[in-house]
């Protein structure tokens, strides 16, 4: 659905709040991220920032945190809280950056290793009955204009 050319209007633009793209993709984020958060917040009080910093560190682990600030979407702040938060909790582990010194490097703990691992099997549970009865083309088409949105946004 492409929405209406703006040179060709006259007067003000309608605007309908309900329909607008960036309205409804803000909803959508919303609701996945709580339900996805009702997992890790109630299990193990991680914050959605923590949840994605301890996934990050699960997959590359021996980064810096601004490796997890250009791996994700969040910012400098809201990861360097949840890395903070991690390492009191005893989640992740820091050690000296021996080709940076003004840097660590931060690596799951065993004890954040094991909440991780329990955290997975029921995201990957969460997802499934997110995607119930929509098929693999209908996915695939929704991957495409998501890509298709961001490429368009890189050019702006």
């Amino acid at each position: 659905m492409a929405k209406a050319d703006l040179t060709e209007m006259s007067g003000p633009p309608a605007f309908d709040l309900q329909s607008f793209f960036p309205y409804l993709v803000r909803v959508f984020y919303a609701d996945v991220t709580a339900a996805l958060s009702e997992i890790y917040t109630q299990d193990h009080g991680l914050t959605p920032s923590e949840w994605r910093s301890m996934a990050i560190l699960s997959e590359n682990g021996s980064i810096p945190a601004t490796e997890i600030v250009e791996r994700s979407s969040m910012d400098k702040v809201s990861v360097s809280r949840a890395v903070k938060k991690m390492h009191e909790r005893g989640l992740l582990d820091k050690t000296l950056n021996r080709d940076d010194a003004r840097s660590v490097l931060l690596d799951l703990s065993p004890k954040g290793r094991a909440v991780y691992e329990g955290i997975v099997p029921k995201v990957l549970e969460a997802e499934c009955s997110m995607l119930n009865g929509i098929s693999d083309k209908d996915f695939q088409t929704f991957l495409g204009v998501m890509s298709r949105v961001r490429d368009n946004l890189s050019k702006t």
